[in-house]
């Protein structure tokens, strides 16, 4: 999946502007976790990026549009890591391949700059935004990654909707349970992660077997 660019004043064409925007996205993920959103400026980003404040604007009118960019940018390393998970899974070994989703998102809060704060989407929701659409957003990403290896690749469309419906309901119970075990440990509580991975796993073997 690539960066779809959607945030974009500008999508960069020649490869020393695309080098200029990750500088640029990597100064504010930097910043994020230094700072927080709400200290967050473009000035500073464009510091930290060593380009002048102008090159900021020309991609990006806010800091909103910035952070909603890195949140795109994420979810696009996440599924590149997550299809290089499953390619050495085979088919049908949902159970593994639930475990490299949840793993490949542990690791990315644990290590990637600024994801701790804005993983798939903003910190601060857009009125009228919930946090339910970026969750639909990632779960109908993962439905597609995950179709084979839940077993229902080529089913047809009712079974399609099944199969979201289903990812949804993991992301959105993932997402809640995640969410506490690292507010309540910066490296995230053991015990909430063992718990999550139980949950998900239990509802799957209702649904899947």
């Amino acid at each position: 999946m690539s960066h779809a660019h959607s945030n974009l004043r500008r999508v960069p064409v020649q490869q020393r502007s695309a080098d200029r925007l990750a500088r640029i996205l990597d100064a504010g993920a930097a910043l994020l976790d230094e700072a927080g959103y709400e200290q967050l400026s473009t000035r500073a980003v464009a510091d930290r990026a060593g380009v002048p404040i102008g090159s900021v604007y020309r991609f990006f009118p806010n800091k909103r549009a910035l952070v909603d960019a890195l949140a795109e940018r994420n979810l696009a390393v996440y599924a590149g890591r997550v299809v290089a998970r499953l390619e050495v899974i085979p088919e049908r070994e949902w159970r593994a391949a639930i475990d490299a989703v949840l793993d490949e998102y542990l690791a990315m809060k644990r290590s990637v700059a600024g994801f701790a704060l804005v993983d798939f989407g903003p910190p601060v929701p857009v009125a009228g935004q919930l946090d339910e659409e970026v969750n639909r957003r990632v779960a109908g990403h993962l439905a597609e990654l995950l179709s084979g290896h839940l077993g229902r690749a080529g089913d047809g469309a009712s079974d399609d909707a099944g199969l979201l419906r289903t990812v949804l309901v993991c992301v959105q119970a993932a997402d809640a349970l995640l969410q506490l075990a690292f507010r309540t440990d910066p490296a995230g509580d053991p015990g909430l992660i063992a718990e999550t991975r139980v949950l998900l796993q239990a509802y799957l073997a209702r649904v899947l077997e």
